[in-house]
């Protein structure tokens, strides 16, 4: 008989089967390549199970990378077993790492989801592979104790990527990819002062305190709905460390500005809330494209929508040039994999160099539209240097109008994830006459 671990807590039985069941089915569907937001919209639209439960299984799992396909190979001596008992496992693994369930609770329910998933066979597979682990868990985690993927939960690669371009503080980034993100607000100033928005917060019992210009970190993230004057354009959900770009802008006063991968419109709107500039917000993505004109009617600001490929501006540009270009462009993400868990399991290394050469190929696009004296901002979400550092140098060498210029205050070009933001990558490149 399995005992319960102390101090953790039943949180149900066959509501359990039921998530560890849909869970299983998203995290088979990421294994094999399809993106977590496209499996969480399949579950929601086909299964009913609370999203909550959905999303910390789901998202914890994929936090756990390697860990849990360390353990996996450790015990499930097996071979062949299908996707989704191999899923359900791993989401056990988690379910059991994380504390919130008795350990025979989710022994018995990871049977029970055998069924849900159509894997009658599997039951007793399933269950001799978590009592074995429950029985024989310190000489398991012994065994895998020199797995680097299973101690940092990040693919192979990636982690001697990190190990190399920043030797001191790697283990610091690969933390902070495992952790949970914070919630972070931008206040709309151009409507309110950030010491009276948070006197709302406070009012309505969020604690908050400010880390940027109108930035406000929340002390623990919650609804959107619960977020006072949220509708009204008062206050947007965004990143401390992305609420940077506008600012590094230096933005003025009829400005024709242009924010070439604009979905879905976060810093489009944090542009007009900064100065009253000429706004063309661009994305070639017809869907995302969508949001940037939602985001910017719930803050009342107006720009020009276009969907296009930057990349090909004989298809949109009108010949104006602009004063300010933002380049937020593609890139590997690596630097907000604590909000896209699923991107460890879906990035492969060759898709650095991939990544870099679009994002070559944009800002060189983007350079023949920017007016002399004018200043571009190339930003990336990415740790890569490869994506970072590489592609700008690369550009200002071969480029002789291209001037980089230090960021205002002296900041960093590249912002290493932590509790107060995510990793970000900036570089101001004026246009010399």
């Amino acid at each position: 008989m399995v005992e319960e671990s102390p101090g953790a807590r039943d949180r149900g039985t066959s509501a359990l089967a039921n998530a560890l069941g849909e869970a299983a089915r998203v995290i088979a569907g990421v294994a094999e390549g399809r993106s977590l937001t496209t499996e969480l919209e399949r579950a929601a639209e086909e299964g009913d199970v609370p999203r909550a439960a959905l999303i910390d299984l789901t998202h914890g799992t994929l936090r756990c990378y390697g860990r849990v396909q360390a353990l996996e190979r450790c015990l499930a001596e097996r071979g062949g077993t299908d996707p989704s008992v191999r899923a359900l496992l791993w989401c056990s693994f988690y379910a059991l790492d994380s504390g919130r369930y008795a350990v025979y609770t989710v022994v018995d329910q990871a049977v029970r989801a055998c069924a849900l998933l159509g894997q009658h066979p599997a039951k007793g597979f399933v269950n001799a592979v978590l009592r074995n682990l429950l029985r024989n868990r310190s000489a398991i985690e012994a065994s895998i104790a020199l797995d680097e993927e299973a101690r940092w939960k990040h693919p192979a690669w990636w982690i001697a990527r990190l190990r190399r371009a920043y030797p001191s503080e790697w283990e610091r980034v690969l933390e902070a990819g495992n952790g949970h993100p914070p919630m972070s607000l931008r206040v709309n100033l151009r409507r309110t002062t950030v010491s009276d928005y948070t006197a709302r917060l406070a009012t309505a019992g969020i604690a908050a305190r400010q880390i940027g210009r109108a930035a406000l970190l929340l002390e623990r993230p919650i609804p959107v709905d619960r977020l006072p004057g949220f509708r009204a354009g008062d206050v947007s959900v965004q990143d401390a460390g992305a609420q940077r770009a506008a600012e590094y802008l230096e933005l003025a006063a009829g400005q024709r500005v242009l924010d070439a991968c604009a979905a879905p419109g976060g810093k489009s709107g944090h542009i007009l809330e900064a100065a009253e500039v000429r706004l063309t917000a661009l994305d070639a993505d017809a869907q995302r494209s969508a949001s940037i004109g939602r985001n910017l009617t719930r803050l009342g600001h107006r720009a020009l929508l276009v969907v296009a490929d930057c990349t090909g501006p004989a298809t949109w540009w009108d010949g104006a040039l602009f004063e300010r270009i933002l380049a937020d462009v593609p890139c590997s993400s690596s630097g907000v994999v604590r909000r896209h868990p699923d991107i460890k399991w879906l990035r492969r290394e060759s898709d650095v160099a991939g990544f870099a050469a679009r994002q070559s190929a944009i800002l060189q696009a983007l350079w023949r539209l920017l007016a002399p004296g004018g200043k571009l901002l190339y930003v990336t979400c990415s740790v890569f240097v490869e994506e970072n550092e590489g592609v700008v140098d690369a550009f200002c060498a071969r480029t002789p109008q291209a001037q980089r210029l230090p960021l205002p205050q002296g900041a960093p070009a590249q912002l290493l994830p932590d509790a107060e933001h995510d990793g970000f990558y900036f570089a101001l490149i004026a246009k010399r006459p």
